[in-house]
C-alpha cells in the first residue's frame, strides 16, 4: 500500500521504518530540510532496534515536499503533536483527493480540526480522518538515524470522522495496523486518548524533581502510589464523560496498563514494565516545554475538561490538574488550550453534535 508518514518525531520515525519493513511503499515527510538531506545522503536508511535486534531499513522516499508524500497515498499516518495538526492540514490540503484516509495516533479531536482546516483552505476532497488512543509504538530515537521500538500496540481503539466513512477508513488502516479496533466516531476516539490521562499527573506531580534533577524517569521513580491514585481518579472522570455521551465499553481504563491480569490494554501485557526496563524514558525534561505539558495538558487535558463541562459531568481532578499546570507554566490552558470553545463547538446541542460527527463538515 502507498503510505505517507508525516512528522519528524519519535512516532513518525518508528512508523516510517515499521511500515516499510511490513512491505508498504512509504513516503516520509519532514519539515527539516537538513534532516531530509542527511537521510537522503544515507540512502534513506534508518537503523531499527527492537526485540529482533538491530538492522537497517531503507525508506522508499524521504522528502521535505509534503505534496510528494501525500499525493496518491491511500493512507496518511500523522503521529505529529496535536499543536502541529492545523499547520500540517493546511500544508497538505492542496494535495488531498477523494477516498484518502488520514490516521492520527493519537488525535485530541484532531480529526475534526484537520477536516475543518482543509475545508477552510479550499479543499473539497472527501477524506476520512481517524484517531486512536495512543501511538502504535513505545519508541525513542537513539540518534538522528536510529530508532528503538520497545513495544508495539496490540489494541488500537479508533474513531472515525465523519463516522459515515467508518468501514472504509478502518479497512485501510487495518492493512497497516492489524490491531485497530472500532470505537465509534471521532469524539469517541478523542476520548480514548491515554496521553491526557497518564502524563498530566506525572508532569505536574513530579515538577519538583524535574526541575531539580538533570535526568528523571517519571515512568519509574515518578510513578508512585500517590500519582497512581490521582491517575485513577482522572481516568474515572474520562470514563464518566464517555458514558454520559453514550459511548459503550470497552473504555480501556488506564489501570489495565499497569495490571498483571484482567483485560489487555493498548500495549498488551507488561507494557509499563518494558517501558521502564528500556531506560529510554530516563531523560532530561524541560518542565514547561515538554510534550507532556504542551500536548497532553495544554491540548488533551484542556479538551477533556471542556467536553466534561459541555456534557455536564463533574471533573474536579482534571480541572484541578489543568489549573496547577497552568500555574506552573504561568499560563491559562483552559482559555488557550484545545477546547470545544476554541473549536467553535461548545454551543452545539447533543443532536447537532451527533449530526456533525456522523456527516462531517
Amino acid at each position: 500500500m502507498e503510505i505517507a508518514v508525516l512528522g519528524g518525531g519519535n512516532g513518525s520515525h518508528a512508523a516510517a521504518v515499521d511500515l516499510t519493513e511490513q512491505g508498504h511503499a512509504v513516503r516520509f515527510w519532514r519539515r527539516d530540510r537538513d534532516g531530509v538531506a542527511a537521510l537522503n545522503s544515507a540512502g534513506n536508511a534508518l537503523t531499527l532496534k527492537d526485540f529482533r535486534g538491530s538492522r537497517e531499513v531503507a525508506i522508499a522516499v524521504v522528502t521535505a515536499d509534503i505534496g510528494e508524500a501525500v499525493a496518491g497515498a491511500r493512507l496518511i499516518v500523522c503521529p505529529a503533536p496535536a499543536f502541529a495538526q492545523a499547520d500540517i492540514a493546511r500544508a497538505m490540503a492542496p494535495h488531498l483527493a477523494d477516498g484518502q484516509v488520514v490516521f492520527l495516533p493519537p488525535g485530541t479531536f484532531g480529526s475534526y480540526l484537520m477536516a475543518r482546516t482543509i475545508r477552510e483552505a479550499g479543499c473539497a476532497a472527501d477524506v476520512a480522518f481517524a484517531e486512536t488512543g495512543t501511538l502504535p509504538y513505545l519508541t525513542r530515537k537513539h540518534g538522528p538515524r536510529e530508532i528503538a521500538i520497545t513495544v508495539r500496540a496490540t489494541r488500537l481503539p479508533t474513531g472515525v470522522f465523519p463516522h459515515r466513512h467508518k468501514d472504509r477508513a478502518l479497512a485501510v488502516i487495518g492493512e497497516a495496523y492489524g490491531s485497530v479496533e472500532d470505537c465509534g466516531d471521532g469524539l469517541s476516539g478523542a476520548l480514548m486518548n491515554a496521553g491526557p490521562i497518564i502524563h498530566p499527573p506525572l508532569i505536574v506531580m513530579n515538577a519538583g524533581p524535574l526541575e531539580h534533577f538533570d535526568h528523571w524517569d517519571i515512568h519509574n521513580e515518578g510513578t508512585q502510589p500517590a500519582v497512581r491514585r490521582v491517575t485513577n481518579r482522572l481516568d474515572a472522570e474520562r470514563v464518566a464523560v464517555r458514558e454520559a455521551l453514550g459511548y459503550r465499553a470497552p473504555h480501556f481504563p488506564l489501570a489495565d496498563h499497569y495490571a498483571q491480569d484482567g483485560d489487555e490494554w493498548m500495549y498488551g501485557r507488561k507494557g509499563h514494565e518494558q517501558l521502564v526496563d528500556s531506560g529510554d524514558w530516563r531523560e532530561h525534561i524541560v518542565l514547561t516545554e515538554h510534550r507532556y505539558m504542551r500536548e497532553d495538558v495544554q491540548q488533551g487535558l484542556a479538551f477533556l475538561v471542556s467536553v466534561a463541562d459541555w456534557a455536564g459531568v463533574p471533573a474536579p481532578t482534571a480541572t484541578g490538574l489543568l489549573a496547577v499546570a497552568s500555574a506552573i507554566c504561568d499560563d491559562d490552558f483552559r482559555t488557550n488550550g484545545r477546547t470545544l470553545e476554541g473549536l467553535g463547538l461548545a454551543d452545539l446541542d447533543r443532536t447537532a453534535m451527533t449530526t456533525l460527527l456522523e456527516e462531517g463538515i
